[in-house]
């Protein structure tokens, strides 16, 4: 399937996951901007893809991501970050969501598992009470946060490490 064609708006992904949950299918959602792809994001979502039969990985929107991490992120478009997403061979199915939260997304996609990356503890992910109302559970995975975007910058802008 090329990448795009993975990309779907969350009321259609909802639909195409019920038919694969019919099917026995598990489902994990990892989620982030993932802005400028570095190892790391890649580590994160293939331990993600572990954690389930079908990783689904929900992208900031624009407009999420500027109110996440101010201007004048995020440097590349909604739709290439959610393609080149889809483009990871862990990777089944992505949507954009726009909101601050991905709480939203929990509720309309009811995942098995909620993956977050070692940033988080099981206390510290922000979903952890609408992850234990839907019954969803928690799952921290990826290498240590050693790799991020706003390194990726500042080394770009030359005030960062060479």
């Amino acid at each position: 399937m090329r990448s795009a064609a993975k990309v779907l708006p969350l009321a259609r992904l909802a639909a195409r996951l019920v038919r694969r949950r019919e099917r026995g299918r598990r489902v994990a959602l990892a989620n982030g901007l993932f802005d400028l792809v570095h190892v790391g994001h890649l580590r994160y979502l293939e331990a993600a893809s572990e954690e389930a039969d079908l990783l689904v990985v929900a992208v900031n929107s624009d407009a999420s991501a500027r109110g996440l991490k101010g201007p004048p992120r995020p440097i590349v478009p909604e739709a290439e970050r959610a393609e080149i997403v889809a483009g990871f061979a862990c990777v089944d199915y992505v949507t954009i969501f726009d909101a601050p939260s991905v709480e939203g997304v929990l509720r309309a996609l009811r995942p098995d598992v909620h993956c977050k990356g070692t940033d988080y503890t099981a206390d510290t992910v922000p979903e952890r009470e609408i992850a234990r109302e839907l019954g969803i559970r928690i799952a921290i995975v990826g290498d240590p946060k050693g790799h991020s975007t706003r390194d990726l910058v500042a080394a770009l802008r030359g005030s960062g490490r060479s």
